[in-house]
């Protein structure tokens, strides 16, 4: 699994929701702080982005995207002064199907595609912490086809639903989050203006070769010295770079992607704890339950059996 596949499994929960609506003038909409992250396509006509602190709106025109990744309050209107309705999510975070979607699109001002998906921060990769409060990719001719494909897909699956659709919208939503956290550190890598963090490190060759060679196969007993060979640096050279562009040193980034991975396994069935542990690179399972004690703050039979909600936190 390559990195960006992998830090989205390891917060992706639940899973993601979306509707289309439509509006006239005037209209505004309140949404609410979460512990999901959220976006909002404009596809028809115009609006605006509002977040609490913050004096200047961002306009949105057609073709807009805008991706909220850490779950920010916002709203979304047709003018920063037009008074705002508070949109409520399910009591599970999840997002409501609308019963009256508002007027039809030839009478609409403005269209819009909105979702959201469920997250798990306690094991935030750090490729999307450093992400900023507002991702804005602004439409253009010839630009981000994939995302542009995925939307398109999903606006349709939306408006004309068939049988299949809650599984094809469910797929395309996952496929549209990958397409925009991509998009994003395509256009920070061409920038080249970042010193540090992920968008350089994905850009460099021999912290890119390690952190394939981690994710491809956690369970090989890697070590600094063999990451350091199979990157291409001497020792030395290697964990100084790695360790300034991730924010981890190889060992420590490598027990987390071990863990993140343990904590999928121990969540998602009954897969024996010793097998567990091999698939997190260790031979011992003892040593397996220690580290994941150590990362996790309790046994790994304890998180096994705790509910999903606590198991987050």
């Amino acid at each position: 699994m390559d990195v960006l596949s992998d830090a989205v499994a390891a917060m992706r929960t639940g899973r993601p929701h979306s509707s289309r609506t439509a509006q006239t003038a005037p209209w505004g909409v309140r949404f609410p702080a979460s512990q999901g992250a959220g976006f909002h396509v404009v596809l028809q006509g115009a609006a605006c982005l509002l977040r609490p602190g913050e004096a200047a709106p961002v306009p949105l025109g057609f073709g807009d995207v805008v991706f909220l990744p850490h779950g920010y309050g916002h709203a979304l209107a047709d003018h920063p002064d037009t008074p705002l309705e508070d949109f409520a999510l399910g009591p599970d975070g999840s997002w409501p199907v609308l019963a009256d979607p508002g007027p039809g699109l030839d009478d609409a001002d403005t269209v819009l595609l909105c979702g959201a998906y469920q997250l798990n921060r306690s094991r935030a990769h750090p490729l999307l912490s450093e992400l900023p409060p507002v991702v804005h990719i602004r439409s253009g001719i010839g630009t981000h086809h994939g995302l542009r494909s995925a939307l398109d897909l999903l606006g349709a699956e939306l408006a004309d639903p068939h049988p299949g659709s809650d599984a094809i919208v469910s797929g395309l939503l996952d496929t549209l989050l990958v397409y925009l956290l991509r998009t994003w550190w395509l256009r920070k890598s061409a920038e080249r203006q970042e010193a540090t963090g992920w968008a350089a490190a994905l850009r460099d060759p021999a912290v890119t070769t390690a952190l394939q060679a981690m994710h491809s196969d956690p369970t090989l007993p890697w070590t600094v010295e063999g990451l350091a060979s199979h990157a291409g640096l001497s020792r030395a050279a290697f964990a100084r770079r790695f360790t300034t562009l991730v924010g981890k040193s190889p060992l420590a980034y490598l027990t987390w992607v071990r863990m993140t991975a343990a904590g999928r396994l121990l969540r998602s069935g009954d897969t024996p704890l010793r097998a567990v542990a091999e698939r997190a690179g260790y031979t011992s399972e003892f040593a397996f339950a220690k580290a994941f004690k150590r990362e996790y703050g309790i046994p790994p039979g304890k998180y096994r059996q705790r509910p999903a909600a606590a198991a987050g936190r």
